[in-house]
C-alpha cells in the first residue's frame, strides 16, 4: 500500500508510525470481467488500488485483467503485475482466476498452478500461487476458488469440505509459507461444512456482515466472499468488507451493472494495522454513518465514549439489533448510548 496510508493508519490505530510496512490482501468476484457488459474498469481500479494483492474470480477474458492493470498504474502512478489461469469449468460455461498486485509491495515467487483435482471434486479447480512481501521477505501461498452455486446448498458443501484437502496439499507444496484460501464460496462461514477446514486450524477473516449486493441500496444479502487462514500463524491485523457502491456514489442497480454484484473483502498482514479501504478509496469527502455491526476499530473510535480498546469490545459483542445493544459492552451504559444516538453518527440497523 502507499506509505502515506501506512503512517496515517498507524496513528489512527494507536500503533507506532515506525512499524514495518504491511500488505493488504483481498479477494473480489468481478462478475464476468471481460464480457461486453459495460463494466467500468476505472471504478474497479479506484477500489482495488487500496489493496496490494487481489485474488479475482469470474474472469472471462485475460485481456480485461491487463486493462485493469493499466488502469491501476494510471491511477496510482505505480507499477502493477498480474497473471491469469487457464479456463476452468466442467460445462460450456467456463471462467478463469487472476492475481493482480502492486510491485512495490508484492512479488510473485513460484508455484502458479491450477489444482489437478485427482478426484474431480471441483467444478472449477482452485488456482494457487506463492507471493512475497517485498518489505519483510515473508511468503504467503494463496488458493483462489469459486465454489459451484448449484441447485441447493448441498451442491456447495461437497466442494467446501474438499478445501481441507487443498489446505493440506498447500502445506506440502509451499512448506515455508503461510496459507490463505480466498474466493467466492457461495456459503456462509458458519455452515457446518467448514468444520473439516476449521479442524485443521483455519478460520475466516469475515464473520459478520454480507458481501452480495441486494436490490435495495445500502443492504447486502449473503456472506459468501471470504479469506480463510491460520490466525496463529499469519501476522493478521484486521479485515473488512468494502461497501463500494457508497464509495462510488452508485445505486446498487448501477453498481451491479458497471462494477459487480459482489463486494470485495480484504485482510491486513504486518505490523501497522489494517488499511480501511472504505477510507482510502472514498470519492465523497462528506461524513458517512457508522454501522456498528460492520465498522472497523478506526471508525468505531469516532463515536462518543468509544476509544480503540472499547471499539474492540464492540466488535467482539456483535451482532446488534439496535444501538441500545451497546449496553452489553463494558463502560457503555444507557446514558452513553443516548449520547451515541444523539451524535447522529450511527447507521440505522
Amino acid at each position: 500500500m502507499a506509505k502515506g496510508f501506512t503512517v496515517a493508519l498507524a496513528i489512527a490505530l494507536g500503533l507506532p508510525a515506525t512499524a514495518a510496512a504491511n500488505m493488504t490482501i483481498g479477494t473480489w468476484n468481478l462478475e464476468h470481467l471481460g464480457w461486453d457488459n459495460g463494466k467500468r474498469l476505472d471504478d474497479v481500479a479506484h477500489i482495488a488500488k487500496g489493496g496490494d494483492l487481489w485474488a479475482l474470480t469470474e474472469v472471462m477474458d485475460e485481456a480485461a485483467v491487463s486493462q485493469l492493470e493499466s488502469e491501476l498504474e494510471a491511477q496510482t502512478g505505480e507499477s502493477w503485475s498480474s497473471m491469469t489461469s487457464h479456463e476452468v469449468g466442467r460445462s460450456s460455461y467456463q471462467e478463469s482466476y487472476s492475481y493482480i498486485w502492486r510491485d512495490s509491495e508484492v512479488e510473485y515467487t513460484q508455484g502458479a498452478v491450477v489444482y489437478m483435482d485427482p478426484g474431480d471434486e471441483f467444478a472449477r479447480e482452485p488456482y494457487l500461487a506463492e507471493f512475497r512481501d517485498v518489505d519483510t521477505g515473508d511468503t504467503i501461498a494463496i488458493a483462489v476458488v469459486h465454489i459451484l452455486y448449484g441447485d441447493s446448498r448441498a451442491d456447495r458443501t461437497l466442494e467446501i469440505r474438499q478445501l481441507a484437502e487443498i489446505w493440506d496439499w498447500m502445506r506440502e507444496v509451499y512448506p515455508d509459507s503461510d496459507r490463505i484460501i480466498a474466493g467466492d464460496f457461495n456459503l456462509e462461514p458458519d455452515h457446518e461444512a467448514w468444520q473439516l477446514l476449521r479442524d485443521l486450524g483455519a478460520s475466516p477473516a469475515i464473520t459478520s456482515g454480507a458481501t452480495t449486493l441486494s436490490s435495495t441500496d445500502g443492504e447486502y444479502a449473503n456472506l459468501y466472499d471470504n479469506l480463510w487462514f491460520d490466525r496463529d500463524a499469519l501476522d493478521f491485523t484486521g479485515s473488512g468488507i468494502v461497501r463500494f457502491p457508497e464509495l462510488l456514489n452508485l445505486t446498487h442497480e448501477q453498481a451491479r451493472d458497471v462494477v459487480s454484484d459482489h463486494a470485495p473483502v480484504y485482510i491486513g498482514v504486518g505490523d501497522v494495522g489494517i488499511v480501511d479501504l472504505d477510507e482510502t478509496t472514498s470519492t465523497d469527502s462528506g461524513p458517512r454513518c457508522i454501522n456498528i455491526n460492520e465498522a472497523t476499530v478506526s471508525r468505531l473510535d469516532e463515536l462518543p465514549h468509544v476509544g480503540p480498546a472499547r471499539a474492540e469490545d464492540v466488535i467482539n459483542s456483535r451482532p446488534y439489533e439496535n444501538v441500545g445493544g451497546l449496553t452489553r459492552v463494558s463502560g457503555i451504559g444507557p446514558s452513553r448510548v443516548e449520547d451515541i444516538e444523539a451524535s447522529g453518527m450511527v447507521c440505522s440497523l
